[in-house]
C-alpha cells in the first residue's frame, strides 16, 4: 500500500473504480433475519441466492487521519414488498461520520441513533448525504431496473459494527405498498443495548 497520492476513474454507466483493492459481494443468504417477510426470503434463497449488492474498496491503513473510500452498488429487486438493501451498520468508533455521493439510481438511506432518533433521506444521482457520528445507516434501492451506485468516504479508524443491526434491525422499513414507496415502522425492531 503506497503512501503517495493517487487517482482513479469512475466511469459511467457502471462507475466501478478503474482500480480497487477489495471486492465484497453480499448475496441474499448474507441477509438472514433482515427482511420482514421471512417466508418470501426463504423461498427466494432456496430458489436462487441472488446477488443484492457489491462494494469496491480502495484500501488504506485503518488509522485516524486516513480516509477509507470506495463504491457501493445495490442492485434492484425486492424480497416480498421490501426493496433490496445493504446490511447496514454503526461504526465501531461511534463518533465517526460518513459521506455518500450518489452516482446513479434512486433510493433511500435509513438511519438511526442508539438514543432512538431516526431519519430517512432520499438518494438520487448527484445528491450528497452526510451521515453524522452515532448514526447507523443502510442503503436501499427503490428503482425497478437501475442499480443504486454511491461513492462513500469515512475515517480510516471508524470500523464497522454489523452485529447490532443484525440483532435488532432498523426502526423503519422501506416497502412498496399498492405501487407506492412507503416508510413504515418495523414491527420487529427493538431498542439496542449498549453499543
Amino acid at each position: 500500500m503506497s503512501n503517495k497520492p493517487f487517482s482513479f476513474d469512475l466511469e459511467a454507466p457502471d462507475f466501478i473504480p478503474s482500480h480497487y483493492d477489495n471486492h465484497i459481494q453480499r448475496n441474499l443468504s448474507n441477509m438472514a433475519g433482515q427482511y420482514q417477510d421471512q417466508e418470501a426470503y426463504e423461498a427466494m434463497v432456496s430458489d436462487e441466492d441472488t446477488l443484492l449488492y457489491q462494494v469496491y474498496e480502495l484500501k488504506r491503513p485503518e488509522l485516524a487521519g486516513e480516509i477509507l473510500h470506495g463504491v457501493s452498488i445495490v442492485h434492484p429487486g425486492k424480497v416480498g414488498n421490501e426493496y433490496f438493501m445493504t446490511k447496514g451498520h454503526y461504526h465501531t468508533v461511534l463518533e465517526t461520520a460518513e459521506i455518500y455521493y450518489t452516482l446513479k439510481g434512486q433510493g433511500y438511506m435509513v438511519m438511526e441513533t442508539p438514543e432512538g432518533d431516526w431519519a430517512v433521506e432520499e438518494l438520487s444521482a448527484g445528491s450528497v448525504l452526510y451521515v453524522p457520528p452515532r448514526w447507523a445507516h443502510r442503503s436501499i434501492n427503490i428503482g425497478s431496473e437501475e442499480d443504486l451506485v454511491m461513492f462513500f468516504a469515512y475515517p480510516g479508524d471508524a470500523g464497522h459494527n454489523y452485529a447490532t443491526i443484525e440483532t435488532q434491525g432498523f426502526r423503519k422499513l422501506v416497502l412498496e405498498i399498492d405501487g407506492q414507496t412507503k416508510i413504515v415502522d418495523n414491527p420487529r425492531w427493538s431498542q439496542p443495548e449498549g453499543i
